[in-house]
């Protein structure tokens, strides 16, 4: 394939280098996937009505978030076992993301430590925390304050995991179940294997840690399952633990998120988990123009984000930022650091043509009235009849 031109082509790339058990993982939803193809629809069906003769010749899409500038409204999203993607995954988002001065938000189930990460870090970065168990939240979210994290995301939509038949299909597992099936798609994959080979089987480096000794800990690490009790009292605890910005992820309707601020969040992230948990749910551009309206806070969305054109529709529907999380896969699963850093490119390049198609010259100034609102516009022409002075097309 020739330089890629968008996320499908990096896509391709990534169907080609990984195995298929492993691109499924990546690829895949639950059950019949129908929360998949939702997200991306939903998308579809915003469309915009531009502005026409303005100065469009300087155009910006830079951006404030939490009061930082980001030169996009643009996170990567937490993703977790990014090392079975390529090698020390963690770090090439990490370092892709400072370079491009956005947020890199770092998975409990990573592939590379919470130090580790810190340590390359050379921009923002956010730490996402999964409740397996309360005692080593607290260790994992007392790690992330000391190492420099600026931000904490409680994520809220996995208190079971969702059924993937994909990967229930392959055998998919960590650490990785070799059946001949999977050494022979092993063999049919030779850059990926030997990858693997030379960095060796990714761990999750977070519970594989001197911090985790008691066995209590150790025995809710190995069955992964999430703690299902956490609830509305126990967000106060997660508050008073943590002193900077909270973010709580995987809330799709506005009260919800209006209680979320209530109890002390400085933001939500509208996301259904990219259609991973609840097949048939909302998707989070869905919630958005209702949940923006209802509550003046900072606003973040994920799920089927894979245009700049995507992006400016959020920011026109009332998010603050999106998170990216199959989109900048797909380019680590390709190239590394490099694809990362080649995706967040072509977006940003989207974002900047989207603008200027819709007379905008600022990311920070997209709102509602560039959207087609499905209510026809009546105008007095002053006559019965239209005349028609040109038949040409465009």
């Amino acid at each position: 394939m020739s330089k890629p031109l968008n996320i499908e082509d990096y896509r391709r790339l990534a169907r080609k280098r990984l195995p298929r058990i492993v691109f499924d993982y990546l690829d895949g939803g639950a059950e019949d996937e129908i929360g998949l193809q939702h997200n991306r629809d939903a998308f579809r069906s915003v469309k915009f009505q531009p502005r026409r003769l303005v100065d469009i010749s300087k155009r910006t899409t830079t951006a404030s978030l939490f009061g930082k500038s980001v030169t996009a409204p643009l996170v990567i999203a937490p993703t977790g076992l990014n090392g079975i993607f390529w090698p020390d995954g963690d770090l090439a988002l990490v370092r892709a993301a400072g370079k491009f001065d956005i947020p890199f938000a770092l998975s409990t189930a990573s592939t590379s430590s919470i130090e580790k990460v810190a340590d390359a870090a050379t921009g923002d970065i956010w730490f996402q925390l999964y409740v397996v168990h309360r005692k080593l939240a607290e260790l994992l979210v007392k790690r992330a304050l000391a190492a420099g994290y600026s931000t904490l995301v409680l994520t809220t939509d996995v208190g079971v995991n969702g059924k993937r038949e994909r990967d229930a299909r392959n055998g998919f597992g960590m650490p990785i179940k070799y059946s001949p099936r999977t050494i022979v798609d092993g063999i049919l994959h030779p850059r990926w294997s030997l990858d693997l080979v030379r960095h060796g089987v990714p761990q999750l480096a977070n519970f594989a840690s001197d911090h985790v000794q008691d066995t209590e800990l150790q025995a809710a690490l190995m069955s992964r399952q999430m703690d299902a009790s956490f609830a509305w009292d126990d967000l106060k605890w997660l508050r008073d633990l943590w002193p900077r910005t909270l973010l709580i992820k995987g809330i799709s309707r506005a009260d919800d998120a209006a209680r979320c601020f209530s109890l002390g969040a400085d933001g939500v992230i509208l996301s259904n988990h990219g259609g991973r948990q609840l097949d048939s749910a909302i998707a989070p551009i869905e919630a958005l123009r209702e949940t923006a309206a209802q509550l003046h806070k900072p606003i973040l969305i994920d799920s089927g984000i894979r245009r700049g054109s995507d992006v400016v529709k959020a920011l026109a529907l009332g998010a603050q930022a999106v998170l990216l999380g199959r989109a900048t896969l797909y380019g680590l699963a390709s190239r590394g650091e490099a694809g990362v850093a080649d995706v967040l490119s072509i977006i940003q390049n989207e974002i900047d043509i989207t603008l200027a198609q819709i007379g905008c010259t600022d990311a920070a100034s997209v709102t509602s009235d560039f959207l087609w609102s499905g209510v026809p516009h009546h105008r007095n022409t002053g006559s019965s009849q239209m005349a028609l002075t040109d038949g040409g097309t465009s």
